[in-house]
């Protein structure tokens, strides 16, 4: 008898335990963009890096410290960044499009393409976009 109450004991503690950890990376997520909206750049990279180191695979939080990078101008992090949600999410539109831009301001024409045909595929929400940064090339192919 005492070694089922000490194991439901267990039992329980794990689950509570368990059920704080998911509620605790959830919140560092949400406060990051929270922090973010509020143009906090410094808080909310902090947070989107604890959301990383609990959810690894959360691209969403690559995306948001990608922008942030790019409000900093850190080319470099930015890029990086933006090559993690890819790789995470290949299907991934709004990372495709910011890497496209990035290459054509870094004058690699020939990946900008081959990042605008990709965004042609996998679009299936605003296809538009991808037009700027073509004519944006194709000017920048003609100087």
């Amino acid at each position: 008898m005492k070694i089922l109450i000490i194991f439901t004991f267990l039992i329980s503690f794990l689950f509570i335990n368990f059920k704080n950890v998911n509620s605790s990376e959830k919140n560092y997520f949400d406060e990051a963009v929270s922090f973010f909206k509020k143009k906090n750049f410094e808080k909310a990279k902090f947070k989107f890096e604890q959301d990383i180191v609990f959810n690894p695979k959360n691209h969403q939080s690559y995306l948001y410290l990608a922008k942030i990078f790019n409000e900093q101008k850190n080319v470099e992090q930015e890029e990086s960044n933006l090559n993690t949600v890819i790789l995470i999410h290949p299907q991934n539109e709004e990372a495709t499009l910011a890497l496209a831009k990035l290459n054509l301001k870094k004058s690699n024409f020939s990946e900008t393409q081959k990042l605008i045909n990709k965004f042609k595929k996998i679009c299936k929400i605003d296809c538009t976009k991808s037009l700027s940064v073509e004519k944006d090339l194709k000017n920048s192919l003609n100087k």
